[in-house]
């Protein structure tokens, strides 16, 4: 189980340090239902990154991500796979990046104030299992895991600690928010300013060193 809860600590970071889901928490706990807003979304967050999870170790469970000698061919194909797609996306991101200024962000942004409970819980959903990066990066984290070919009780181990840390991200404005009250605004405020300005430099970071550790991994599984 070592192994696999190894292989899935980079690729958690990974997510845990997405900016958008970060300013979008942060935006909600400005508003009036800010407590309420910001924890709903961290329940749909929550249940994205595990459905996504859950549902790549189900499917490799029943293809064989092992064959007791080591990982099976399929495994390393689709890490190499997966790797390959975030480095392309890093590089249309940075292709894309705005060449002096702040990038723009998302128009929903706009109208967060305007959230309810329900649907704060499904813009988490939608950020962490319908968004591309985050996407890959959970394929990947389950992949990896069906790839050491620990015990179901294992991958469920190795899984849930993927998404404790992959909301580590969004949920530590919560904990200040929760911990400061009014005191937090200042320092949420930075938070989301930094954010904001260094978004595309994060991302693409984060996909190129990702993807080369899929890459890797999913070579060591098919020459190996």
């Amino acid at each position: 189980m070592g192994s696999a809860i190894g292989a899935v600590l980079p690729l958690a970071l990974g997510v845990a340090l997405s900016p958008i889901p970060i300013i979008a928490v942060v935006l909600m706990l400005a508003t009036p239902r800010g407590g309420v807003n910001g924890s709903s979304f961290l329940l749909g967050w929550l249940v994205g990154l595990s459905a996504v999870g859950t549902i790549v170790l189900l499917l490799s469970g029943g293809s064989g991500g092992s064959d007791g000698s080591g990982p099976a061919t399929w495994v390393g194909v689709v890490s190499v796979l997966l790797g390959v797609a975030l480095i392309v996306l890093a590089g249309l991101q940075w292709r894309r990046r705005p060449r002096g200024g702040t990038a723009a962000l998302p128009g929903w942004m706009a109208s967060i104030d305007r959230f309810s409970p329900v649907k704060s819980a499904g813009l988490g959903l939608a950020l962490s299992a319908a968004n591309p990066k985050n996407l890959l990066i959970t394929v990947g984290a389950a992949a990896a895991i069906a790839q050491a070919g620990v015990s179901p009780g294992g991958q469920a181990v190795a899984l849930g600690l993927f998404v404790l840390l992959g909301t580590l991200g969004p949920g530590v404005p919560l904990a200040i928010y929760v911990g400061l009250g009014a005191r937090s605004q200042r320092i949420l405020e930075r938070l989301r300013g930094w954010m904001a300005v260094h978004n595309t430099a994060i991302m693409c970071v984060l996909l190129v060193v990702i993807g080369l550790k899929l890459v890797g991994d999913g070579i060591s599984a098919l020459v190996g």
